[in-house]
């Protein structure tokens, strides 16, 4: 396995070049960039900027482990909307490839491409609800998002690219089961999870059990931790996530792939705020070395 790092705490928007040096910096060998709308993915990943991230990623040792963007409209009941993610999802995966990775990430839609409460924000309401129209066909918005996983990694097996879909909490993947539904429905090996446990955790389960349960089809990994009462990101190590039984379950599965540290709600972080600190770098360093360390124990190499 080896260390990296996810750039957006350290610099929410374009340019990356910043985050990029302190990532590396700190001795890590990956680093994950990010799209955060369609319009970024166009304006900022010109062939121009591409080949500049490209070579600074050269220059650093730096690889990039997965590149980021989430379509808008996957799980919409307008067609057209659908059409649309699609469209978005094959300009995800032409950047991914230009850049050099063969992986990419998206979060799941919420059904109906509905908005549901920020999870974060559930300790300060008296009553955790949401309200739906009960007309809504759950049965064919279920089928509609299938069918756009479907397109999708049929654009994944073309271009020789994995897809590492991430859950969230009220997604349509928001958990194990969800995760083994999809890939039934959609039969596809290219398919498989972004591994992120401060999300899976929240949702009720034990994230090393997600891990056996998923095997192989985990591709990639977010860490950070939290208490299981809301998705924050916070230091492993801080929270309640058992992380030694995490890795050794990762070391079981024969997984050796990224741990990408994200840590979104930590001193420092610039995820929301103007710009991050130092105070980011800091915690991410002790974040790796505290992994680090429950990795000499169980016998797992790692780099960075």
């Amino acid at each position: 396995m080896k260390f990296g790092a996810s750039v957006w705490p350290f610099h929410r928007d374009p340019a990356y070049d910043d985050g990029i040096r302190r990532i590396a910096a700190m001795g890590m060998k990956a680093v994950e960039l990010i799209a955060w709308d369609r319009a970024t993915l166009d304006s900022y990943y010109t062939p121009q900027t591409i080949a500049h991230l490209r070579l600074l990623l050269d220059d650093l040792g730096l690889e990039l482990s997965e590149f980021v963007s989430t379509p808008r409209g996957m799980a919409h009941p307008d067609p057209g909307k659908r059409d649309q993610a699609v469209d978005h999802f094959k300009r995800l995966v032409d950047v991914a490839l230009a850049l050099g990775t063969v992986l990419v990430n998206s979060v799941a839609p919420y059904p109906f491409d509905i908005l549901y409460p920020p999870m974060m924000q559930k300790h300060v309401y008296q009553e955790w609800t949401i309200d739906l129209d009960p007309s809504l066909d759950w049965g064919q918005n279920w089928a509609d998002f299938v069918d756009v996983v479907r397109r999708c990694c049929d654009v994944c097996e073309e271009r020789g690219v994995r897809w590492a879909l991430e859950s969230h909490p009220y997604r349509w993947m928001r958990n194990t089961a969800s995760m083994q539904r999809l890939i039934e429905h959609v039969g596809s090996p290219a398919l498989g999870m972004n591994y992120d446990p401060s999300h899976l955790f929240p949702m009720g389960e034990m994230p090393q059990v997600v891990i056996y349960e998923l095997g192989e089809r985990i591709f990639h990994t977010h860490f950070s931790d939290n208490d299981g009462t809301s998705n924050a990101h916070w230091r492993p190590g801080k929270g309640k996530i058992d992380w030694r039984s995490v890795l050794q379950a990762l070391q079981a599965v024969g997984y050796d792939g990224v741990i990408s540290i994200e840590l979104e709600d930590v001193p420092g972080s610039g995820l929301r705020a103007d710009n991050s600190t130092p105070a980011l770098d800091r915690e991410t360093a002790l974040a790796r070395d505290y992994l680090a360390a429950l990795c000499v124990e169980l016998g797992i190499g790692v780099e960075g």
